[in-house]
């Protein structure tokens, strides 16, 4: 098997944090167990490059359960759980290509690999994978029927190449379905977020002024955690629907050059690249953290605050460097910037993780079925897919909702009987 992990070792107790994630996972654990006398992916080579957690080993299980070859690799450098990677190696023949901490070079080195596993459907958290295909590997092109994207910022890009005509292979915006963006991004990244600044910094939320810089489904998310907690919430916007709709959910908004004057803790979640630039460090409290849970640490402008501090002290505590800037004030970085919920923390709870990888396999077995016929394209996932797993998540949580009566069916159905 071609792998590369920290330490095989380490199985053992990842094993166990893989286990532990299955027993929050029960729909996932459905989709495995057809997977598994079905085997609707025999014969594919698949490779993602996806955060390397507990979570995301029990869809490489489920995966393999349905027939697929897998390679993984780490979308996130930082999020990487060694041990889980050397359990999927190890106890679930699987072969993994990520290392807590890597390098650049290493990261796409590890990319690479998956590339040369011949996949033929991808998965991405971002679309690293994809694009380095198109840029680097056009001749594995023509073997890939579609990918999978699971992240905001992923499928922005691949929108993007659409447009421009660049886009070569078809593309499922997991991302998009219902019971992803709306439990995974909000409650997920909501939950995480809050829980990485805590572990990373042990601060107390009640009584701070927390500004969330975007208010999308992952900003919103952090929000309402973060008021959930006592803390003063303001929301910085770009868009104007978003913003009214942050007005009207009772939070303050206001731009970031305000906002960072009187800000505490400072959280970006927009996708978008520099939303806080050196001439809002220079105005910020001595002491305000700041971090980022919305993609790579592009979203802070690092380089233009490494320019601007006078010393720079790196690991006053776990996940956390020092910036000293003009008159000593300090500025606090958490996890260089990186995706803070699951750099200082352990990512989204397995039980929203549950909706979003059980969409993820049943997309990929609806788009390797030989009857769908996909052009170069970005699609939604068919809303098949979303009604079967929400209705089984409730099912699994012990929720019974209504059903139509056949007289609700026709009149809804119908537009003779009027009001």
């Amino acid at each position: 098997m071609n792998y590369d992990v920290k330490d095989l070792g380490l199985a053992a107790n990842g094993k166990r944090r893989i286990e532990w994630a299955d027993n929050d996972m029960p729909v996932l654990q459905k989709v495995r167990e057809r997977f598994e006398k079905e085997k609707p992916l025999k014969g594919m080579n698949m490779s993602a490059c996806l955060h390397v957690t507990a979570e995301t080993a029990n869809l490489m299980r489920t995966l393999k359960a349905g027939g697929a070859e897998m390679m993984l690799c780490a979308s996130n450098p930082l999020s990487t759980q060694d041990d889980v990677a050397a359990a999927l190696v190890k106890e679930y023949d699987i072969a993994v290509q990520a290392i807590t901490g890597e390098d650049r070079d290493t990261y796409y080195r590890h990319i690479k690999a998956c590339i040369e596993h011949n996949p033929n459907v991808t998965m991405d958290d971002g679309a690293d994978l994809l694009s380095t295909i198109h840029n680097e590997h056009p001749d594995k092109i023509a073997n890939i029927k579609g990918s999978m994207e699971e992240t905001t910022t992923g499928v922005i890009r691949l929108r993007a190449m659409e447009k421009d005509g660049a886009l070569k292979i078809p593309v499922i915006a997991v991302n998009d379905a219902e019971t992803k963006h709306f439990f995974d991004n909000r409650y997920g990244t909501g939950q995480s977020t809050v829980d990485g600044i805590i572990r990373a910094t042990d601060v107390l939320f009640a009584g701070k002024n927390v500004v969330t810089a975007g208010y999308g489904w992952c900003g919103r998310g952090f929000a309402m955690r973060s008021r959930g907690m006592g803390a003063n919430v303001i929301v910085t916007e770009i868009e104007p629907i978003k913003a009214l709709e942050a007005i009207m959910d009772g939070f303050r908004v206001m731009p970031m050059a305000e906002a960072a004057v009187i800000g505490d803790v400072f959280c970006t979640l927009t996708g978008d690249i520099n939303v806080i630039r050196p001439e809002h460090f220079k105005v910020m409290k001595d002491g305000a953290i700041v971090c980022n849970s919305g993609h790579f640490n592009v979203e802070l402008d690092l380089e233009g605050l490494a320019k601007i501090a006078k010393t720079i002290n790196r690991k006053v505590r776990n996940f956390v460097d020092e910036y000293v800037l003009d008159g000593g004030k300090r500025v606090f970085m958490l996890a260089d910037g990186r995706l803070i919920n699951l750099s200082a923390a352990e990512g989204h709870p397995a039980c929203v993780m549950d909706m979003s990888f059980a969409v993820q396999a049943l997309a990929t077995e609806w788009c390797m079925k030989p009857e769908v016929k996909l052009e170069n394209k970005v699609y939604t996932v068919p809303d098949s897919i979303d009604e079967w797993v929400s209705r089984l998540k409730l099912e699994t949580m012990g929720i019974k909702i209504d059903t139509l009566t056949p007289e609700q069916v026709k009149y809804l159905a119908s537009w003779e009987m009027g009001t």
